[in-house]
């Protein structure tokens, strides 16, 4: 089985709204819908689950019922960090009864632009491989700064990687990834694949190519932009 877990368990403090980033509407639809929108649609998804930020469980139920997102089936609660609410989804589709080898695909609620073809790639090189990182090579020249004002030193951006979501595991895996992180005091990594590397392990993590247009609102003007891009399609002339 092929899982989409959503993870929606922040407050968005940094958007300065007034509700949530992922409950905010664009063009009629609220974030978190059309991000489900994109698992809904595909094939080869069977499930979805949702970490869902305390409080806001009935609006999301509702919502999902109003714009027909039928393969919700779980809704996990929310952590204090991001890590926490991935530990709280993934232990949640174990305890709901999911299966050690299926495929879980963790995806950020609020990056609403997620292709089809991600997905399928996702799911395609987690098969194959045992883990899949969305991420795309770093075009932008890198200062090295320690108070963000001034730098002497420059990082080669050849080997850098800007990751993405989703992130896709079998659930054994992730589950066995947080059993270690626990032992070892690691409470707050930004991403699983940043968990994975602080674990000091061998796993390979397998690059899935993402997209510009996967783009994770944090500010006002991502919400622009994701608004300019769903309003904008590929030039005929362009190859």
């Amino acid at each position: 089985m092929n899982i989409g877990l959503i993870i929606a368990g922040g407050s968005g403090n940094r958007m300065g709204q007034d509700i949530p980033k992922q409950f905010m509407h664009v063009d009629g639809a609220p974030v978190i819908i059309l991000t489900l929108q994109a698992f809904e649609r595909h094939p080869d998804i069977d499930v979805i689950a949702v970490v869902c930020l305390k409080g806001w469980e009935t609006v999301l139920q509702s919502y999902a019922n109003q714009f027909n997102i039928k393969k919700l089936k779980w809704i996990f609660p929310g952590g204090k960090s991001g890590m926490e609410s991935i530990h709280n989804g993934i232990y949640g589709l174990k305890e709901a009864g999911c299966d050690d080898e299926d495929l879980v695909l963790i995806h950020d609620s609020v990056r609403p632009l997620l292709s089809q073809e991600i997905i399928s790639s996702n799911i395609a090189i987690c098969k194959a491989y045992g883990y899949a990182i969305t991420g795309i090579q770093c075009r932008e020249a890198i200062l090295e700064s320690e108070d963000g004002f001034s730098s002497t030193s420059s990082i080669p951006r050849d080997r850098l990687i800007r990751t993405q979501t989703p992130q896709t595991f079998r659930l054994s895996n992730i589950i066995k990834v947080h059993e270690e992180a626990k032992e070892k005091g690691i409470t707050d990594s930004v991403a699983s694949c940043t968990l994975i590397a602080e674990l000091g392990t061998n796993r390979v993590m397998h690059i899935v190519p993402g997209s510009e247009k996967n783009i994770k609102i944090t500010t006002v003007e991502d919400l622009e932009m994701i608004k300019a891009l769903m309003h904008t399609s590929k030039e005929s002339w362009l190859k």
